[in-house]
């Protein structure tokens, strides 16, 4: 399968910031860490793959903007597109050894998401999306799943932890959908989740208070997958509200009506 330009580059970058994350993982007794806030830490390995990511995109396409989970926002002379990137979604998971985590790479053009690849440097595992061209792992077609019904469904979630608000809601979701369905899984890279959901491995995804930069190389995977992608009022507001509901088009609608309730 040829790779439209633009992808090869996001797929170069993450495989290069891939190869540092997994030198820092080898090695995460040593690492030196510093505390961002309850339950969130920041780590030399997550910045030194932003720094890799960011010096790659910026040689690639001067003038692209930049959104990023530890610097911020970079505006660009090319007001039309901007990087959304997260350089070490899951952490927690890094830093406890847990080999379940992922560099999310997307690009917006006129704010509009056009490409996104959400790879794991530890299993290997690339996932990548064109906006029109399908979704993609390593090199077979991607398809949401095709169960229909929320009893035979396994579907994956975000719990607030620490400080994070929101802890109510979870609960009562959490006790709406467990009697309804086959399983839930809560496994700590949002990324991850949604690529995922586009591979068919879950069938649903919710997550109430994301980052553009947890979501949105995932978002682009499901939908390009066949899946559907709302916030919680079944809206195109997801990276504002920080809410996200994915699946096929039946576990969507479905995951919607119960998590109104």
């Amino acid at each position: 399968m040829a790779l439209s330009p633009i992808l090869n580059v996001m797929i170069a970058t993450a495989e290069k910031a891939g190869r540092a994350l997994r030198r820092d993982f080898g090695e995460i007794e040593n690492l030196q860490v510093s505390r961002k806030g309850p339950g969130d830490f920041v780590t030399n390995a997550d910045l030194r793959a932003e720094k890799i990511i960011f010096e790659e995109l910026q040689e690639a396409r001067p003038g692209y903007g930049f959104l990023l989970e530890e610097a911020g926002e970079i505006e660009g002379t090319d007001k039309s597109h901007r990087w959304i990137i997260d350089p070490l979604d899951g952490t927690t998971n890094f830093m406890h050894g847990i080999p379940h985590f992922a560099i999310s790479i997307a690009l917006e053009r006129d704010r509009k998401l056009t490409a996104g690849v959400v790879y794991n440097p530890i299993t290997d595992e690339l996932f990548h999306a064109e906006r029109g061209q399908g979704a993609f792992y390593q090199h077979g077609r991607l398809r949401v799943a095709g169960r229909t019904a929320l009893s035979d469904a396994v579907l994956a979630c975000g719990a607030p932890h620490g400080e994070r608000a929101g802890r109510p809601e979870f609960i009562t979701e959490m006790q709406t959908l467990l009697p309804k369905v086959a399983g839930i899984r809560r496994f700590g890279a949002a990324s991850l989740d949604l690529a995922f959901v586009a591979a068919g491995r879950f069938d649903g995804f919710w997550e109430r208070g994301l980052a553009p930069w947890d979501m949105a190389a995932g978002i682009m995977l499901v939908r390009e997958a066949g899946g559907m992608v709302s916030d919680e009022t079944n809206r195109n507001r997801f990276m504002e509200t920080g809410t996200v509901v994915a699946g096929n088009e039946a576990i969507h609608e479905a995951l919607l009506k119960n998590l109104e309730k």
